[in-house]
């Protein structure tokens, strides 16, 4: 997850972004030099949380990946994790123990980590990095993220087929690219199938707070909302539909247990692979920095486990767009015969073309149908 300064945010990602190697999509067989044999001793794999370990969400998704690992890889990996690192000083203090006491990678997975990784990196030249949803590597710090957005579109599409007053609601955390992004691309999804749709934001400033999360989305059921969308960190927007009797989009995890009539689908984070991939890299030696930033191609973001009302009509739309994507047929952000507008009404996407993975990165508008404006 991120947080920092927008402005200086999506200058950096664009820099990045040109200056990035990317890493294969797939995530066996890279490529890389032939294998060494494997250390006597278990690769020792360190795991920081931005939040407590809960039954889904952001923190959830990367605690699978973890155990992802230890499945695939067995007694050749011993993992810790550390749970609920606030961003900053807390963080270097846990990265750096963790480096101190001989663990041979260690992944970040939030964006406030990424300069505490940084840091400790240079202090620990022969210990591997892996900063998620950084942008800056180095020779011993990887970066990777997620395209996200490709799932909020597919979930806009099932969103505006389960919606009947056409309000969508979208609980946020802070207006970063990452969040932007994805409220345009759900917006665009969901107008794909109603063009008429609308989506109201409310931001509330952090990414883990269940009551300021459950409290911004009762105020939106009060405003016609019948389906809710939200990039937060917890389960509480999710049981707020579930109460009021609305629909939700499930964020990182599947949500059905905690919104079992609530739930229209889920757009989930797949990290298994990947962690297993880079921490059996340093088994076998051939561990290089790198970036990624992977999608439906690349099995990083998955649209699935749909709720019991969702049409099977819809069920399969959704998931015909999904493979579209992944084929890279369809792209959320690709204008079709009318160009793509702001909600100020410029053309942000002319008619017929794409954005760029640089445009993209330091997106700084809401798209036509999103009721709200952004601070300059």
């Amino acid at each position: 997850m991120y947080k920092n300064l927008a402005t200086a945010l999506r200058a950096a990602c664009v820099s990045a972004l040109a200056g990035a190697v990317f890493i294969s999509p797939v995530f066996s067989q890279t490529g890389a030099a032939a294998p060494r044999a494997a250390p006597a001793e278990p690769v020792k794999a360190g795991f920081v949380y931005v939040s407590p370990i809960t039954e889904a969400g952001w923190t959830r998704q990367h605690e699978e990946g973890r155990k992802a690992v230890e499945a695939a890889l067995g007694s050749q990996v011993r993992t810790t994790f550390v749970e609920n690192v606030a961003e900053g000083a807390d963080a270097e203090r846990v990265i750096r123990d963790l480096a101190a006491t001989g663990h041979q990678i260690i992944f970040t997975p939030s964006f406030g980590y990424m300069e505490p990784t940084l840091k400790v990196a240079q202090d620990y030249p022969n210990v591997k990095f892996e900063s998620i949803t950084g942008y800056k590597t180095a020779a011993n710090v990887a970066v990777a993220n997620a395209r996200y957005y490709e799932g909020r579109y597919l979930a806009g599409i099932a969103a505006g087929r389960m919606s009947k007053t056409g309000v969508a609601g979208y609980v946020a955390g802070f207006p970063i690219p990452e969040v932007l992004q994805g409220i345009n691309a759900f917006t665009l999804g969901m107008r794909s199938v109603n063009p008429q749709a609308t989506v109201k934001v409310v931001w509330i400033n952090v990414w883990f707070d269940p009551p300021r999360e459950r409290d911004a989305a009762m105020v939106l059921f009060n405003q016609d909302v019948d389906v809710i969308a939200f990039h937060t960190g917890s389960t509480a927007v999710m049981a707020a539909a579930q109460e009021r009797g609305k629909m939700a989009v499930a964020y990182h995890s599947d949500m059905r247990r905690t919104g079992p009539d609530a739930q229209i689908v889920a757009v989930t984070h797949q990290w298994g692979p990947y962690y297993t991939e880079r921490v059996r890299a340093v088994q076998n030696g051939t561990w290089k920095s790198a970036a990624l930033w992977g999608g439906v191609r690349e099995g990083m973001i998955r649209v699935g486990d749909f709720g019991s009302r969702v049409p099977a009509a819809v069920q399969q739309e959704v998931l015909a767009a999904q493979k579209a994507i992944g084929a890279g047929r369809l792209q959320p952000f690709r204008a079709g015969k009318a160009p793509v507008r702001d909600s100020e009404g410029h053309e942000v996407i002319a008619a017929g073309q794409a954005l760029s993975d640089a445009q993209i990165l330091q997106m700084n508008w809401l798209v036509e149908g999103v009721q709200g404006k952004l601070a300059r």
